[in-house]
């Protein structure tokens, strides 16, 4: 299932779509389908150019992001017992520095998991994460950087089976158990859905979203008017959203 959602996300994306239609395009075109050819082909181009316009990303990625505030202050929090960071992009490379092998996402999820954690130092640090594609598991990864960052492992649990975000949550319940008090880091736009699959497994949690992309930008610069391949990111990273949201449902049918 894990490996079926991905290939329809991946291509679900404006930029495969794109060059898909393009495709249909040309085959219309070498049938002597010229009129359909080409609004395929004009089609196709306006999609590329809305997905990759500021305004439409963030219309699309800004209220995904809105939906929980941020946690400044852990310690506001009652007994907290567990602060729980999702996983992430890491390829593991001992060539590079740990925050070179872990991808943006997962450095800015794990320093902002350390930054709460440090509110409340008695409470675990969960790390999570498995890599069906890497020999090295993102937990572990985390877990290097969290360490240089000056976090002991015996403050720290590593999940490095789960594989997506219904996996995690069932591992975390494991870990912790239904009563746990759990602050739950993660991208602001990925924050909502994995509250959900959350809650699916009978666990409630605080979310601490962080990776605000599209709420901080600065609409009046020239350049944010501009399309580009960083709002065209957003874009993607909304409809990931949005199909994950949609397909939640069949991760939890037991």
């Amino acid at each position: 299932m894990f490996l079926i959602k991905k290939l329809v996300a991946t291509f679900a994306m404006p930029l495969p779509m794109t060059l898909l239609l393009l495709l249909l395009a040309a085959l219309l075109a070498i049938m002597g389908w010229r009129r359909g050819a080409r609004g395929l082909a004009g089609g196709a181009m306006l999609l590329l150019l809305l997905a990759s316009w500021a305004p439409v990303a963030d219309a699309l990625l800004g209220p995904l992001e809105s939906l929980h505030p941020p946690l400044l202050d852990a310690r506001s929090l009652p007994g907290v017992s567990h602060i729980v960071v999702l996983g992430s992009g890491y390829h593991a490379d001992p060539d590079l520095p740990i925050t070179s092998q872990l991808g943006d996402s997962a450095v800015i999820r794990l320093v902002e998991g350390v930054r709460l954690w440090r509110q409340v130092p008695q409470a675990r640090l969960v790390l999570s994460g498995g890599n069906i594609f890497e020999r090295e598991s993102v937990a572990r990864g985390y877990s290097r950087l969290a360490n240089a960052l000056g976090v002991d492992a015996l403050s720290m649990d590593l999940l490095e089976m789960p594989i997506d975000t219904a996996e995690e949550a069932y591992a975390v319940l494991d870990l912790a158990g239904a009563d746990a008090r759990i602050v739950l880091v993660t991208s602001a736009s990925h924050m909502d859905r994995a509250r959900r699959h959350f809650e699916r497994v009978g666990l409630e949690v605080t979310p601490a979203p962080t990776r605000h992309k599209s709420l901080r930008e600065n609409r009046s610069r020239f350049d944010y008017w501009v399309p580009s391949a960083s709002h065209l990111r957003k874009t993607e990273r909304a409809i990931y959203e949005y199909l994950g949201r949609a397909s939640l449902w069949l991760d939890h049918r037991g």
